[in-house]
């Protein structure tokens, strides 16, 4: 039997909201009224039992990925796989690491399949999936924090750019995190992708035996955390500039590896006030600390 979500508008009448335990979506699109009709109900139709569908096969995705072959059953599962294999190898990694991801394009294309949209997005709790119909564009804002706290910058994706998911990852976001970094904001082809190259870049940001991080074991805050025994940050004292500059370069030095094999399009690293960009388009002013603003009709803050 199906579980039955939450479903519902925001405040503001124009953002569906979709929530079933800790899937939380808010899901914005523009396009005629039938179209807008027809995607919404996509998404409320497809949202309800997806979660359900990875539960079924939660004990395979919490293990660690195979680089070599998937034998996850779900679409929404195989895609979470897909986005991680090619860390596989060389990391522990398991299909977790890109279920946000996933699941809001998994969301976004049922309503793409429904509806002729100018444009759309599926934010999951800040991994987000786009949609940019030809001539539209994008403005999408940079946090501090994944929890969020501040706005830092902002930049525009047009329908030109390769661009279509961008994820946050770091100690302070929903996920555990190996590394230090207080924000990673990655932009690549796919939410996906982006989710699974933000976890493997904000773990790379790190400065190992340093007496001012403070690590424990994974399963000692969440019984059954996919990382299980394995150390995870809870804490990062005040570090010397030139250890911020380390840390953030060992994470710029895994953003560059991924995007020269084309895993990723852009980066941005941030840890302790200092930030580190790797081929991102320019960005804005910077705006620390500022308000979250309201959305606005044709931005969105990742």
């Amino acid at each position: 039997m199906k579980r039955l979500p939450q479903i519902g508008w925001l405040a503001d009448g124009g953002r569906l909201h979709l929530q079933d335990g800790p899937i939380d979506l808010i899901v914005k699109a523009h396009g005629s009224e039938a179209d807008l009709r027809a995607a919404y109900q996509a998404a409320a139709r497809r949202f309800t039992g997806l979660l359900d569908e990875l539960c079924d096969e939660l004990p395979a995705l919490r293990r660690a990925a195979d680089p070599e072959q998937c034998l996850l059953k779900g679409e929404v599962a195989r895609r979470m796989q897909e986005a991680v294999a090619p860390y596989a190898a060389d990391h522990f990694i398991t299909p977790m690491a890109a279920v946000a991801g996933s699941v809001a394009e998994e969301i976004l294309g049922a309503m793409l399949r429904e509806a002729s949209l100018d444009r759309a997005y599926v934010n999951n709790g800040g991994d987000i999936a786009l949609h940019l119909a030809d001539g539209e564009q994008f403005t999408v804002g940079l946090m501090d924090r994944p929890d969020p706290f501040g706005l830092m910058r902002t930049m525009v994706i047009h329908a030109c750019d390769p661009s279509r998911g961008i994820a946050t990852s770091g100690r302070h976001g929903r996920s555990f995190s190996f590394g230090i970094a207080d924000a990673v904001t990655v932009l690549a082809r796919t939410a996906a992708q982006a989710d699974a190259a933000a976890t493997i870049i904000a773990n790379a940001v790190d400065l190992p035996l340093h007496p001012a991080i403070v690590r424990c074991p994974a399963e000692e805050l969440q019984p059954d955390s996919d990382l299980g025994a394995r150390l995870v940050t809870r804490d990062v004292g005040l570090l010397e500039e030139f250890e911020i500059t380390s840390a953030l370069e060992a994470g710029s030095d895994k953003a560059r590896a991924l995007l020269a094999a084309g895993l990723i399009d852009s980066a941005a690293l941030h840890l302790q006030g200092q930030t580190r960009a790797i081929a991102l388009k320019s960005f804005g002013a910077t705006v620390s600390h500022a308000a979250f603003p309201q959305e606005a009709e044709s931005a969105i803050y990742a």
